[in-house]
C-alpha cells in the first residue's frame, strides 16, 4: 500500500502557520525572568507539532531547525533555564524564519536557508554555554535516568496489528527518533503470515531499537510514542555505559536530521515491505486556501437548506395541479422561498466571515520590534478584535493597515524625552479599534502622539505643486493631502517610512475595496485615521437607476441624496463643466449618457433626476432618467468576463435576466474632471459668485 502524502501538504502548511501565530502571540506575553507555564507549554506544543509534521512529510530542514528550538523550550518548560530577552528575541526571529521556510516549501523550493543556520548556531551556543557551566547538571553525576539523559537507550516496540489502519505509521516514529541521535533497528518477522494470508493494511512486524547520542532523555523517547502507547507494547531501558563504550565515537551524530532516515528505511526494506512515504517537496502552489468554520455556522446553514427543501416541496405540490383558488398558497410559498433564499445567503456569507483579530494579531510583535528600532515606548490597545468581516476583505486590508500603524509609530508617537517635555507619559498609546456601522466595518488607528502639522503639510503641498498658494482649504482637506502620490514631510528618509511612497497606495487599495479613508488630527494631541469598508466584496446593497434603456447600479453607501432637477439652476463653469448649487455648495454634474455614449431621446433636465454621490470626500451629481428599486446584488467581475471599463466597477444580473452595470463612483469623479472643482468651497474667495463669469 502506498500513500500519496502530498495531498496532506496544504493542510500541514496551514496548520503550521496557525501554530506559528500561536507561538508569536504567546512569546509576546513572556517577560524576562518570569515563566508562565501555560504560555510556555503552548509555545512548546506548537513547535513540537511543526517538528513532528515536518519529519512525517520529509521536510528535513524544518524538522532539524525546530528540534533545536524544542530542546531550548523544553528546558524553559522544565524550569531548568531562565527566560531572557535574548532568548525571546531569538525565538521571535525563529518564528519569522519558519514562516519563510513554509513559504519556500509551499512553492516547491528548498527550506534550507542561511538564516536558519545562523539561528541554529545561536541556539546551540546558548545550550553549549550552559553545558560547560560548573553548576550545570551532568549525566554522569548519578541522577535518575528517568529524568536525565543516558549514553544510549534500548527500545522494544511491538505495535498492535491494526496500528496502520488508525493512521499511525511506525516509520514516522523512527524518523522522530532519528532526529534525536544515531538509530539502529532490528526487525522481527516471525509473525509474518504466508503471502496468501497477508493483509496489506495490517502490521505484522515488531522491532528492537537502539538509540545513541548525548543528552537524550527517556521523556523525549516517550514523547515520540505518546500517540500509540495504548496500541503497542513499548519498553524503554537505558543501555549499560560499558557496553556502549564502542559507540562513543558516534557522538557527532547528535542532532542528525531526517536526511539520514533513508538508511533506516533501506534497512527496513531489506527485511519487510514498509509503507513508502514520499519525500519530494515539489508541487504546484494552490491559490485557494481553506477556512475554519464554527460548527454553529454549519448547523445554521444545514437548517436553512432544510427549510428551503420544505418550501420547494410545497411549491412543487402547488404546481402539479394548480387552480386559481390556490393563488394565495402560491404567493405564500413564493414569499417563503424569498425568505429562505435570503437566510441561505446570509448563512453562506457568515461562513466567510472571520474576526479581524486575524489581522490585528500581527501588530503586537511589529510594535515591539519598531519600538526597539526607534527607541520609543509604545503600548498597543486593541478594541473590537472579534468584529467579523469577509475573508477576502480581511486579507486585502492587511498591508494598508500595516503601513498606517508603522506611520503612527514613526511619525506620530514622539520619543520618551519629547513626550515627557510635552507633559505626557513617556509611553505612547496606539489604539486599533474595529466596529460595525450599518453595512460597513469601521477601523480606526488612533495615536496620542504629536499630531499632524497643518501648516507644514500645506507648505509642502505648495512646494510640490499639489496646491496653489492662497487656496482656502479645511483642515480635513489639508490632511487628505498626505494621501497624494509622492507627498512626504519626513525630514529624514528611514526604512520605516518617509520615502514619499505608500500613503497614496494605501488610499488606492482601500478605494479598490470599495472603502474610504479619513484623517482627523489635533496638533500635540494625536491623530485618528478612519477606514470604512464593506463587510463583503461579493454582495452589494445597491440603488438601481435607468438611463435610456440601460440600468446602472449605485452603491447605497455612496449615495448622499437624490432630487429632481426641476427648479434647480444648472450653470457652466470654466472648462465647460456644469455645476449646481446645493445648500451653499457647488457640485459638478455628470451625464451618464454622455460618459458611456448611450444614445437616447433628448430629455429636458427639468424631467431628469440627480443622484448626489460621494467618494473620498469629493461629490458629484449624476443625471439619470429614473430611479428604480433598491436591492442586494451579487457582484460579477466585468474585467474577468469582458474587459476593464472606466467608470464601471463590475456588473450584476437582474431578476429579469438583464445585465446591470455597477458605477465606480471614484472613477466617475475623475472622468468628470470634478476633482479640482471640489477644492472650491462655498464662501471661498477663489470661487466666483457666478460660475458663468469664470
Amino acid at each position: 500500500m502506498s500513500i500519496d502524502m502530498e495531498q496532506f501538504h496544504q493542510v500541514f502548511f496551514e496548520e503550521s502557520l496557525e501554530g506559528l501565530d500561536v507561538m508569536e502571540s504567546s512569546l509576546m506575553e513572556l517577560q524576562e525572568g518570569k515563566v508562565d507555564a501555560e504560555v510556555v507549554n503552548s509555545i512548546f506544543r506548537a513547535a513540537h507539532s511543526i517538528k513532528g509534521g515536518s519529519a512525517t512529510f520529509g521536510f528535513a530542514a524544518v524538522a532539524e531547525f525546530t528540534h533545536v528550538l524544542e530542546t531550548l523550550l523544553d528546558e524553559v518548560r522544565q524550569e531548568t533555564r531562565q527566560i531572557t530577552a535574548e532568548i525571546i528575541d531569538l525565538l521571535l526571529q525563529s518564528v519569522d524564519c519558519l514562516r519563510d521556510q513554509m513559504s519556500a516549501l509551499e512553492q516547491g523550493e528548498s527550506a534550507d536557508s542561511a538564516q536558519s543556520h545562523e539561528l541554529k548556531q545561536s541556539f546551540q551556543k546558548i545550550l553549549d554555554a550552559d553545558d560547560s557551566d560548573a553548576g550545570s547538571v551532568k549525566p554522569d553525576q548519578g541522577v535518575d535516568s528517568n529524568s536525565e539523559s543516558s549514553p544510549g537507550w534500548s527500545i522494544f516496540f511491538k505495535p498492535e496489528i491494526e496500528i496502520v489502519q488508525s493512521g499511525n505509521e511506525p516509520l514516522r516514529m523512527f524518523r522522530e527518533l532519528a532526529l534525536l541521535g544515531k538509530l539502529e533497528t532490528t526487525v522481527h518477522m516471525d509473525a509474518l503470515p504466508s503471502f496468501a494470508a497477508l493483509e496489506p493494511e495490517n502490521c505484522y512486524l515488531y522491532w528492537d531499537l537502539k538509540l545513541f547520542g548525548i543528552d537524550i532523555s527517556e521523556a523525549q523517547i516517550k514523547e515520540v510514542f505518546e500517540w500509540v502507547e495504548d496500541e503497542a507494547e513499548i519498553r524503554i531501558e537505558s543501555l549499560d555505559a560499558e557496553s556502549t563504550a564502542a559507540d562513543e565515537a558516534i557522538d557527532s551524530a547528535e542532532g542528525m536530521g531526517a536526511s539520514q532516515l533513508s538508511e533506516v528505511a533501506q534497512e527496513e526494506g531489506n527485511n519487510a515491505s514498509v509503507t513508502e512515504i514520499s519525500k519530494t517537496n515539489s508541487f504546484a502552489k494552490r491559490e485557494s486556501a481553506s477556512i475554519r468554520v464554527g460548527i454553529d455556522k454549519v448547523d445554521e446553514l444545514i437548517n436553512t437548506v432544510g427549510e428551503l427543501v420544505i418550501t420547494q416541496s410545497m411549491l412543487s405540490a402547488v404546481g402539479e395541479d394548480f387552480q386559481m383558488d390556490q393563488l394565495a398558497r402560491l404567493q405564500h410559498g413564493l414569499n417563503q422561498l424569498a425568505q429562505n433564499t435570503r437566510e441561505l445567503q446570509e448563512s453562506v456569507m457568515r461562513i466567510r466571515m472571520l474576526p479581524i483579530s486575524f489581522s490585528f494579531n500581527r501588530y503586537p510583535r511589529m510594535i515591539r520590534d519598531l519600538g526597539k528600532q526607534l527607541d520609543k515606548k509604545v503600548e498597543l490597545v486593541m478594541v473590537g478584535e472579534q468584529t467579523e468581516l469577509d475573508k477576502t476583505v480581511l486579507e486585502k486590508i492587511g498591508d494598508p493597515l500595516t503601513h498606517l500603524v508603522r506611520n503612527s509609530m514613526d511619525h506620530g508617537i514622539e520619543s520618551p524625552e519629547e513626550r515627557i517635555a510635552a507633559g505626557k507619559s513617556e509611553t505612547g498609546i496606539i489604539t486599533l479599534k474595529a466596529s460595525h456601522q450599518g453595512g460597513n466595518i469601521v477601523i480606526e488607528i488612533i495615536d496620542d502622539g504629536k499630531g499632524l502639522d497643518r501648516e507644514k503639510i500645506l507648505e509642502k503641498a505648495i512646494e510640490k505643486g499639489l496646491q496653489q498658494r492662497g487656496d482656502h482649504l479645511t483642515d480635513e482637506q489639508i490632511y487628505q493631502l498626505i494621501l497624494k502620490a509622492g507627498f512626504s514631510t519626513a525630514e529624514q528618509v528611514s526604512d520605516v517610512s518617509g520615502r514619499g511612497v505608500g500613503m497614496d497606495v494605501v488610499r488606492r487599495n482601500i478605494q479598490e475595496l470599495g472603502g474610504s479613508i479619513n484623517i482627523d488630527s489635533q496638533q500635540g494631541q494625536g491623530s485618528t485615521i478612519t477606514i470604512r469598508l464593506p463587510l463583503t466584496l461579493a454582495i452589494l446593497d445597491g440603488q438601481l437607476a435607468r438611463v435610456s434603456d440601460q440600468i446602472f447600479v449605485f452603491p447605497l453607501v455612496s449615495i448622499i441624496e437624490s432630487l429632481e432637477l426641476q427648479g434647480i439652476e444648472v450653470r457652466k463653469a470654466a472648462g465647460g463643466c456644469d455645476l449646481i448649487k446645493l445648500r451653499e455648495e457647488y457640485i459638478p454634474v455628470v451625464y451618464l449618457s454622455e460618459v458611456f455614449g448611450i444614445s437616447s431621446q433628448p430629455t429636458s433636465l427639468e424631467n431628469s433626476l440627480l443622484v448626489v454621490v460621494e467618494s473620498n470626500n469629493e461629490k458629484i451629481g449624476v443625471v439619470i432618467d429614473d430611479l428604480l428599486s433598491q436591492q442586494q446584488i451579487v457582484i460579477k467581475s466585468l474585467e474577468e468576463n469582458y474587459q476593464k471599463v472606466e467608470g464601471i466597477s463590475g456588473a450584476t444580473i437582474l431578476g429579469d435576466g438583464r445585465v446591470a452595470l455597477i458605477a465606480d463612483i471614484g472613477e466617475l469623479i475623475k472622468l468628470s474632471g470634478a476633482t479640482h472643482l471640489n477644492k472650491m468651497e462655498a464662501g471661498s474667495t477663489t470661487f466666483p459668485a457666478d460660475p458663468q463669469a469664470a
